[in-house]
C-alpha cells in the first residue's frame, strides 16, 4: 500500500493544540512517546509530524500538570520504555480543550464561509 505523499511545509502546531492531540491520543489507551506521534501522524494522514523535541517538553508538562501519568515498562521489543497514560483531570481538561476546539473551527468556518444570503 503505497504511503500518501508528505506535505513540503509541514503544519506547526500551537501548544494547545499538541496538548489536545497527546490527550485525545491517551484516551484510546496508554502509549510510549513514539506510539503517540505515530498515531499522531498515521491518523493526520502525515500531514502533523511531531518532533522529538517538541513533543517530550509537552509529555513532561502534561505530567507536571498532572494531566498525564507516567511509569517505566517494558516493551514488546524487551525495551525500556516510559508508558503514558490520561488522568481524571486529563479527562476533564480534554473536554475542556474539545469543547474550546469546536468552538475556534466554529468561528473560523463563519469567517471563511460567504455571509449568509451573498454569494460571494
Amino acid at each position: 500500500m503505497a504511503r500518501p505523499p508528505r506535505y513540503r511545509d509541514p503544519i506547526e502546531l500551537r501548544q494547545g493544540t499538541l496538548d489536545l492531540l497527546i490527550l485525545q491520543t491517551l484516551q484510546w489507551g496508554p502509549q510510549h512517546g513514539y506510539g503517540i506521534a505515530n498515531h499522531i501522524r498515521v491518523n493526520s494522514r502525515q500531514a502533523l509530524e511531531i518532533e522529538t523535541g517538541t513533543l517530550y517538553p509537552a509529555l513532561h508538562r502534561l505530567e507536571r500538570d498532572r494531566w498525564i501519568a507516567a511509569e517505566w515498562t517494558v516493551s514488546d521489543n524487551k525495551q525500556r520504555v516510559r508508558l503514558y497514560r490520561l488522568t481524571p483531570a486529563g479527562k476533564r481538561q480534554l473536554a475542556a480543550e474539545r469543547s474550546r476546539w469546536e468552538r475556534l473551527t466554529e468561528a473560523v468556518g463563519g469567517v471563511l464561509a460567504p455571509p449568509r444570503g451573498s454569494e460571494a
